[in-house]
């Protein structure tokens, strides 16, 4: 399977939509779209995940560097996980807590409280 990545606005925020499996040979499509985001003066950074169907550890590498780089250029990233959001169930949500990495992310339920700078992210 195939990752596709594409990217909106909405409001002040980039929001970059991610569907298919991220693995070691898709991953870099998703890393390059967030290089290009930030190269381009995009620091407030939405990844909609909810459509992804797997992730392994390079998906995970990207998304830790993903977070490294917002903070570099004090930006903010946040996530949208699949299906349950940060509930347990969701195959990104179970990779990342095994990871112990799902705690570093500020994750959403939707992408409409993600760009709510009055929303507050779901616990961990």
């Amino acid at each position: 399977m195939t990752l596709r990545v594409t990217e909106g606005q909405q409001g002040g925020w980039a929001v970059v939509r991610v569907s298919g499996e991220m693995d070691l040979a898709t991953s870099p499509a998703l890393r390059q779209q967030v290089h290009d985001a930030v190269a381009d003066g995009r620091h407030s950074l939405v990844l909609d995940l909810s459509q992804v169907l797997f992730c392994d550890s390079s998906g995970v590498g990207v998304l830790i560097a993903a977070r490294r780089l917002m903070r570099s250029c004090r930006g903010e990233l946040r996530l949208i996980l699949p299906a349950k959001g940060a509930e347990d169930g969701s195959h990104v949500n179970r990779v990342l807590s095994a990871l112990g990495v799902r705690r570093l992310f500020e994750v959403y339920p939707d992408v409409l409280s993600a760009v709510n700078d009055e929303a507050s992210p779901l616990s961990a």
